[in-house]
């Protein structure tokens, strides 16, 4: 007769679980979607050429043997001018204040910026440590500039730590992963060991589409354009049906994503489309449609939906 096996009492655990937040803060373009994308495995955060593309806190997940780290890709940090600056940048910091930990991301090859100052200046008033990402080190050839980097921004009495990393190779990013999993505290994990996000899917195939319109059109189209996921219908044979909308604040606007004879728009669905398959491992059919709608950037609901504060 078999033994029905008796349940391993939790202090007879083979190992102790730990699970944390980290937040990565930065300038924009400083390359924390790109870090966070890596760290994960697969896109979890949109990446484009323009700038502040990251408008809300995307948590990725990262399992070692023992550890969960959920990482917090915040919008960039840069000085705000309009009401969705002041929330993007609000957001950002509530990332770092929620986080037990804070990677501060830099361009190596920029240097120290301006903006980067003000973000180390804003963690000293806040009493706050955090360790350092050079990012982009494989862009440079002079590794003495980089240890004299290293040592000013050292000077400044925030770091702990710093790492060499290349967020688009790969290069250091398994060694800032340890270093982050050993400082995680105590604790049950939050999230399913298969899990790498908690944006929902609707969310995520409208950022990846916003991410295709920015590398397709780039300096064309202003930053003022958003994508939203109308309809999301699974189908018997397994793959879903999209039905995404392109918001733009003028008609002008609307002609350039458009394209003559609808060539463009055409183009940017095929490219959203294989990326959204490759992601999803299904068949996505995707239909795209452009409106105007003014001043969408103060809409109190879009600020809503991507867990900004309106009134930042």
């Amino acid at each position: 007769m078999n033994e029905v096996p008796t349940p391993v009492a939790e202090d007879r655990l083979p190992y102790q679980q730990r699970c944390g937040f980290v937040a990565l803060v930065g300038a924009p373009n400083a390359g924390k979607s790109t870090l966070l994308n890596q760290l994960v495995g697969t896109k979890v955060s949109i990446v484009s050429p323009k700038v502040q593309t990251t408008r809300t806190r995307v948590r990725g997940i990262v399992m070692t043997e023992d550890a969960q780290i959920v990482f917090i890709d915040t919008p960039g940090i840069f000085a705000p001018k309009r009401r969705l600056d002041r929330a993007m940048v609000k957001a950002a910091w509530n990332g770092a204040d929620d986080a037990d930990l804070v990677v501060l991301v830099i361009d190596a090859g920029s240097g120290i910026t301006d903006e980067d100052l003000a973000i180390i200046k804003t963690l000293k008033e806040q009493n706050r440590k955090a360790i350092l990402a050079l990012n982009k080190v494989d862009k440079v050839s002079d590794k003495e500039k980089l240890l004299r980097l290293s040592q000013d921004l050292f000077a400044h009495e925030v770091f702990t730590d710093v790492f060499m990393i290349s967020a688009k190779k790969g290069a250091g990013t398994q060694d800032l992963v340890n270093f982050l999993a050993a400082k995680m505290p105590d604790g049950p994990w939050m999230f399913p060991e298969d899990d790498v996000s908690d944006m929902p899917l609707r969310l995520l195939a409208a950022e990846i589409t916003r991410e295709k319109l920015y590398y397709q059109l780039q300096q064309e189209l202003p930053y003022s354009a958003t994508v939203e996921t109308e309809l999301w219908e699974e189908r018997k044979d397994g793959s879903v049906k999209l039905e995404q909308t392109i918001f733009v604040e003028r008609e002008g606007q609307k002609a350039i994503i458009l394209g003559k004879g609808g060539k463009r728009i055409k183009a940017l669905g095929s490219d959203a489309r294989k990326e959204l398959e490759a992601i999803f491992e299904r068949r996505v059919h995707l239909f795209l449609f452009v409106k105007v709608r003014e001043n969408w950037g103060d809409d109190p609901n879009r600020f809503a939906m991507w867990g900004l504060d309106h009134n930042a």
